[in-house]
């Protein structure tokens, strides 16, 4: 027994199969600050969002007070959820939708333009019957995700390494795998403004004056992150400054509806039944508010007042019921969300991934900034909407997957090169 035992092959052991990761799976934990900073600002947008709608939704949708809410909350549950699933996904898979996306978003741009004004002069959105999406939205991050791309792509020519400088190919074009290579700096800088300039003035023959200049400024953010020779910002400067006096003084310039607009904000007493309707009332919710506010459901302006005020014065109701110092206090979340996608975006393991981080979270800051100028009577009232707070599906979700997109860079920030 004990020699059969000795001379007995030995078992062998059967070894575990480790499953091998999909490659399109990012790798590394997410930054959970970010995703913190995310999830307080959206909880707290959802709350202000039922304050702020429910008088306005029983008057006009049938008694139905937690119309606007229940549908936002939808949109956010469903957003969070592809915001999550977006994360574990590997970022750099997104380049493959850099060029197709930017010519889809043109494409819906072009399309809500032919199809009726959706809402009085206004061509923003293109209603499916079940769904209403606003193709601006869209563009927004494609936009991000093609000059991230493209400047990443074609990183030495921009910054002018490695490149032969002779007389003949100062200047040259050429077509190389289906993109544009630009060899000359300035080219390059027209190349980009032209697509951005495209873009934007698609946006702005819908009607939608701050969605003009927030791609405008996205375009120029993307344009300083991908290292484009800082002089031409200085020219870049002067164009735009020359514009803004050109158009503050002569509104006439501009489009019937942002002309009226940017009248109205130069004075103060033009047609207040009729454009500065909004704008006195939300000025009139944040004196009410003072310090500590009237207390959370306590507005009265939101009662047919300041009008629609779940959509961009909405952050006149958060001021009017939770005060100056929670507003100040939201305000600072919102710094802080920039703050630290800037960081995920510093640490990044390229530079693709830092420029769409950046990119995306200077969006949300800056729009964040303008919506605030238009309510406290800082900048003309143009339409714009305040992220993760005013009503909106295609804002919300695109916002929470461009914040999945984020989250998935800070997945590779943190894993060891």
């Amino acid at each position: 027994m004990a020699g059969n035992a000795q001379n007995a092959k030995p078992r062998p052991q059967k070894t575990k199969k480790r499953s091998r990761r999909p490659d399109f799976l990012a790798l590394g934990g997410i930054d959970v600050f970010f995703l913190l900073l995310v999830i307080a600002i959206l909880t707290i947008g959802l709350v202000m969002l039922f304050s702020a709608s429910y008088t306005y939704a029983f008057y006009n949708k049938k008694g139905d007070s937690t119309y606007f809410f229940k549908r936002q909350l939808i949109f956010a549950v469903v957003g969070v959820i592809c915001m999550l699933l977006i994360s574990k996904l590997r970022y750099d898979y997104l380049k493959i939708l850099a060029v197709p996306g930017l010519i889809v978003s043109w494409g819906l741009l072009v399309i809500v333009l032919i199809l009726p004004a959706s809402f009085g002069e206004f061509h923003r959105w293109i209603n499916l019957g079940f769904f209403t999406f606003q193709p601006s939205e869209i563009a927004k991050l494609a936009i991000i995700l093609f000059c991230a791309y493209e400047m990443d792509r074609n990183h030495k020519k921009i910054v002018g390494k490695s490149i032969n400088r002779s007389k003949f190919a100062d200047g040259v074009k050429e077509l190389s795998g289906g993109h544009i290579v630009v060899y000359n700096s300035f080219l390059q800088l027209l190349f980009y403004a032209l697509v951005i300039t495209v873009t934007a003035g698609l946006v702005y023959l819908e009607n939608h004056l701050s969605g003009t200049i927030l791609i405008l400024a996205i375009g120029v953010i993307m344009m300083y992150l991908g290292e484009i020779k800082r002089h031409w910002f200085v020219l870049i400067a002067v164009i735009a400054a020359v514009a803004i006096i050109i158009f503050v003084l002569n509104p006439q310039l501009l489009e019937k509806y942002a002309g009226a607009r940017i009248t109205a904000w130069l004075d103060k007493s033009y047609d207040p039944k009729g454009a500065r309707w909004q704008t006195n009332n939300s000025l009139y919710a944040i004196g009410s508010g003072g310090l500590f506010g009237t207390g959370l459901g306590n507005s009265k302006q939101k009662h047919l007042y300041v009008s629609e005020p779940q959509n961009d014065f909405i952050f006149a109701i958060v001021c009017e019921e939770l005060g100056f110092i929670r507003a100040v206090g939201i305000i600072l979340l919102y710094v802080l969300l920039v703050w630290r996608g800037v960081v995920i975006g510093l640490k990044a393991k390229d530079r693709f991934g830092a420029m769409l981080a950046m990119g995306i979270v200077f969006q949300v800051g800056l729009q964040t900034a303008l919506n605030i100028g238009v309510v406290t009577d800082t900048l003309p009232n143009t339409g714009i909407s305040l992220p993760f707070f005013s009503y909106g599906g295609t804002s919300l979700m695109m916002l929470l997957v461009e914040m999945g997109i984020v989250l998935s860079v800070s997945r590779y920030s943190r894993v060891e090169k």
